[in-house]
């Protein structure tokens, strides 16, 4: 008997992955509530922001969530126990990153936040259940897979960030006495650390690629502010060394073939 049929969560990925990327295109084509992501964003004086050519990003993650939804449909991965693994949590990621969109443009900047954690879980628990890092896989699942989801969670990795403090500066937080470019250079080490964690756990070339993309564009924004700009350099410059070893130790973009 051929087991290998099309199960719910198959064509709830396929049809959630649609849906987010039409959200996402539209609620700056059109924009949601009259104002785009961005011109929200620059109302906010935080520092935590990369430069503008940073979001074409979300263009490899559109791709990245089409490539995954394309993939778990072919008839030799219809079974595929490691994608099964991921249950419903894609669907969950697409539905807070559409719900994000929505209380972002309509200002319910506290919510954001509550929303953003959930996204950053879901990616987080995908990545677990994924075992990315730890066992070769064949390429192609490495590239519509792995890939994936490693830009995907680098990226909502510095997202959650910059959600954080923009919401507390809308809220108005002192910052415990510490001045907005303290706490900027605070949050850079904590993604530095973050970028250590998965380059020598995971050697996770993907993820370590995306944090020094948003660094470098942090870097590049804030050139009026020298002590903000050299600490994103200097951080750039750790992540790079970073990536440098993952990929000396062998991860790389494409492990062995099993």
């Amino acid at each position: 008997m051929n087991t290998k049929r099309i199960r719910p969560y198959h064509v709830l990925n396929l049809l959630s992955a649609l849906i987010a990327i039409v959200i996402n295109l539209l609620a700056n084509a059109l924009p949601f509530n009259g104002q785009t992501t961005a011109e929200i964003s620059d109302r906010f004086q935080v520092y935590f922001v990369p430069a503008g050519y940073v979001f074409a990003i979300w263009g490899v993650v559109y791709l990245g969530w089409l490539a995954f939804v394309i993939y778990q449909w072919l008839p030799s991965q219809r079974d595929n126990p490691r994608l099964q693994r991921l249950g419903y949590l894609f669907p969950l990621s697409c539905l807070a990153n559409s719900a994000w969109l929505f209380l972002w443009h309509y200002e319910y900047f506290v919510m954001t936040v509550l929303v953003m954690l959930v996204l950053l879980l879901s990616l987080i628990a995908i990545y677990l259940r994924l075992r990315i890092g730890l066992e070769p896989k064949p390429p192609l699942e490495r590239w519509c897979v792995d890939l994936t989801f490693s830009i995907y969670l680098g990226w909502i990795s510095v997202a959650t960030i910059a959600n954080v403090t923009a919401v507390l500066d809308y809220l108005g937080w002192n910052g415990w006495g510490l001045s907005p470019v303290t706490w900027t250079l605070v949050m850079l080490a904590v993604g530095v650390a973050l970028a250590a964690a998965m380059g020598l756990a995971r050697r996770d070339v993907a993820y370590l690629a995306v944090i020094l993309w948003a660094f470098v564009g942090i870097a590049i924004r804030n050139g009026a502010a020298p002590v903000v700009a050299a600490g994103a350099w200097t951080a750039s410059a750790l992540v790079a060394a970073l990536l440098g070893v993952a990929f000396w130790r062998g991860q790389g973009l494409l492990p062995q073939e099993v």
